[in-house]
């Protein structure tokens, strides 16, 4: 779709407010799960501030020619989890997040200076479109299973028929919000979705609890009454997130080599692996915003932003971070690829990090609205990809099995798993998308040699 404000356009004070926060609701869902999924005392409201924290070091260091959200890397999340394994106290695992981080951002780092100096040239050329046209679409595949299974989850225990329900109210009002919309409407159908969905959620679970009807209970409130569960003071309005550097202060003097190299062992091959969607994601965008963004601001700018983006959000929030799916799909939906809506989004989770109710009110949207939400985002990055291939020749053989590869192996879930630590987690997970994106690449190398006369 043609884009209605470009990379440099500010939008007026007041719409540039609303556009952001329908980033942050747009990216809030998977940014605050990867801190809850870990454990051990990690703070949602601290992985916020650093998701923030980390996308204005990218933005700084793309000149802010890019418009990508840093948000907590899922594909991190066996790294974390053995961070906290192999650590004598909590304190030690939180020394061990920012350590792990720092490895990642290394990688970044060298693999930026190594593209500097030998360009771009190399990696068009082993991730032509057909190779990553279908990477970008099982990115989107991937999260497929995650959407669905978040439009059935009723947060309070209701039932899965209702939840699909709310879910599909939202899924209506935001398409029809993109495709029949006037202006503003346009331009922010996710937060009337969002917003037309919690409402009738709210209304089910109003009606249930008022006639002892679980199967109406939609809402979980919980957040709510947590602040005022010990008294109405201070900390009920604005509270300071539990810092992953100040977790960290009492681990240092414990951490020992063999856990360091533990550690750098179980992050640094991810960052590869993540390196790999890095590419995907930033050529999804730049076929969306129609300018390559590996050319300008550069693969080498996007990457150091990446890398050093991620490690400073660890600093705060522990989650290494990662560019998000999410808020391309948003910029693909709406048509706004403005950085200022993305850097005002930054600057919007830093803030609202320190304010309970509002993060309270975060937690209280239902898994099924935004698994409605959901629903459009990961369908517009799959299709986003397959546009791709457009222009690419199917009828040749060459170009079908590279992307018949990508494809069946990226759907059907291949992973590979190398070594465990004493808990049985894996220490290096490759991800679906990674094992079908270096499938595709070797499929490519080997069908596309010239054949001997």
């Amino acid at each position: 779709m043609k884009l209605i404000y470009g990379v440099k356009d500010k939008p007026k004070f007041g719409q540039l407010i609303v556009f952001a926060i329908q980033q942050v609701l747009a990216i809030m869902a998977a940014t605050l799960a990867v801190p809850m999924i870990v454990g051990n005392g990690m703070s949602p409201a601290a992985a916020l501030f650093g998701a923030g924290v980390g996308t204005i070091v990218y933005q700084l260091f793309t000149k802010f020619r890019s418009p990508v959200f840093l948000g907590s890397s899922f594909a991190f999340l066996g790294s974390m989890a053995i961070a906290f394994a192999g650590a004598a106290t909590v304190s030690v695992g939180y020394v061990g997040l920012i350590f792990g981080a720092l490895c990642a951002a290394l990688v970044y780092v060298v693999i930026s200076v190594v593209v500097k100096f030998a360009g771009v040239a190399w990696i068009n050329k082993i991730m032509p479109a057909v190779v990553i046209g279908p990477t970008v679409a099982i990115i989107g595949l991937s999260l497929a299973g995650n959407a669905v299974g978040d439009l059935e989850t009723a947060d309070a225990g209701g039932s899965v028929y209702v939840a699909i329900i709310c879910g599909l109210v939202t899924l209506a009002v935001t398409m029809c919000c993109s495709v029949y919309g006037k202006k503003i409407g346009k331009l922010i159908p996710f937060i009337i979705g969002i917003v037309a969905g919690y409402a009738v959620a709210a209304i089910f679970t109003v009606i249930g609890s008022a006639a002892g009807v679980d199967a109406l209970k939609i809402i979980d409130f919980t957040p709510f009454s947590d602040l005022v569960a010990d008294g109405v003071g201070i900390s009920t309005f604005v509270s300071l997130p539990d810092f992953t550097f100040i977790e960290a202060l009492g681990g240092f003097s414990e951490v020992n080599a063999s856990y360091l190299g533990t550690i750098a062992a179980a992050y640094i091959p991810v960052a590869f692996v993540v390196f790999a969607e890095h590419i995907a994601d930033h050529k999804n965008l730049s076929t969306i915003i129609e300018h390559d963004l590996l050319e300008d601001p550069g693969l080498h700018r996007t990457l150091l932003g990446d890398g050093v983006g991620s490690f400073a959000g660890a600093i705060f929030g522990g989650c290494p971070n990662t560019t998000y799916g999410e808020s391309i799909g948003c910029v693909a939906i709406t048509g706004n690829a403005s950085v200022a809506t993305i850097s005002t989004c930054a600057v919007i989770c830093m803030i609202i990090a320190f304010f309970s109710p509002f993060v309270a009110f975060l937690n209280t949207i239902p898994s099924c609205v935004m698994g409605g939400v959901c629903i459009a985002l990961y369908g517009f990055i799959a299709v986003s990809g397959l546009k791709m291939i457009q222009k690419v020749d199917l009828e040749d053989n060459r170009n079908l099995f590279v992307v018949s590869v990508i494809l069946i192996t990226g759907i059907g879930g291949m992973t590979l798993s190398f070594g465990t630590n004493s808990s049985g987690d894996a220490l290096i997970t490759i991800t679906e998308v990674a094992c079908a994106l270096i499938l595709g690449i070797l499929t490519n190398a080997l069908l596309s040699r010239k054949k001997k006369d």
